[in-house]
């Protein structure tokens, strides 16, 4: 099953690192937090990615087609006037990673519209390219199977600016709302499966897919909500950069669930 990441925007409430690269290509542990997404439903065994550029989509574009090298042993001959490349042992992840150009000021709702053609005609998971979460994807497609709707996201209870649900007994959602700072009510975290009638929901470029569709969503009663108890963390400032940082430093990063050796990091946050 595809995974659609949007990882198009400006990032601009970190803009210490995003006025040089994407958000989602700013490194936790050494790797951009973007690969750390994506290593999360891999170890599901989902390995099939479509990225919704934008911003310096130029950038993601570039590491992607640098990354087998990156991560390979090369002999380089250049004996006897030769240019020649050995590839001995690589270490990559059996990915397909599609990388879009969805336009620099395009939307969220349009960035997904526009990678239309690249999903098909079918169920694909969707998230945001700036947030870790160490929910078990494939109880969450179960779940999203369960229902029959054509969306379900994944919320959680943080006291942070997110789109607030308001959910039923049996789970449906029955509101979606902005955020204010005092509210305790569970927020969208993003980590979502879209049956492919979603698009019928996007229109064009300047398309939010929080607010018209997800509320349109709402209102049909086909929006679904996947209660997450456990961790979740987004990634809008340094302060929230230098914590998962830490994490990954101490070995106690809930959404890891891989092998990987993670560099010693500085504490960002003195």
């Amino acid at each position: 099953m595809k995974v659609v990441l949007l990882a198009g925007g400006f990032g601009s409430r970190i803009s210490e690192e995003s006025v040089f690269k994407p958000k989602p290509m700013i490194e936790i542990g050494g790797m951009p937090i973007l690969w750390h997404i994506m290593k999360e439903y891999a170890y599901y065994g989902h390995n099939e990615f479509i990225i919704c550029a934008g911003y310096k989509q130029e950038y993601i574009k570039e590491w992607f087609a640098n990354y087998f090298l990156h991560n390979s042993d090369v002999s380089f001959d250049f004996r006897d006037g030769k240019n020649e490349m050995t590839v001995h042992h690589s270490h990559l992840e059996p990915w397909k990673v599609t990388v879009v150009d969805t336009g620099y000021n395009t939307m969220t709702g349009g960035r997904i519209k526009r990678i239309q053609e690249y999903v098909g005609n079918e169920p694909f998971f969707m998230t945001y390219g700036d947030g870790v979460c160490d929910v078990d994807i494939n109880k969450l497609l179960e779940f999203h199977e369960s229902h029959g709707k054509i969306a379900t996201l994944t919320a959680v209870k943080l006291a942070q600016d997110k789109g607030v649900l308001e959910i039923s007994g049996n789970q449906a959602v029955k509101a979606f709302r902005e955020k204010n700072a005092n509210d305790g009510a569970p927020i969208n975290a993003g980590y979502m499966v879209l049956q492919p009638e979603i698009f019928d929901y996007l229109t064009d470029d300047t398309c939010v897919f929080e607010q018209g569709p997800l509320r349109q969503l709402v209102e049909e009663g086909q929006l679904m909500s996947y209660i997450h108890t456990g961790f979740w963390q987004c990634m809008d400032n340094i302060r929230e950069k230098a914590m998962l940082e830490k994490l990954l430093e101490n070995n106690k990063a809930p959404w890891k669930k891989w092998d990987r050796v993670i560099p010693n990091i500085p504490d960002y946050s003195k």
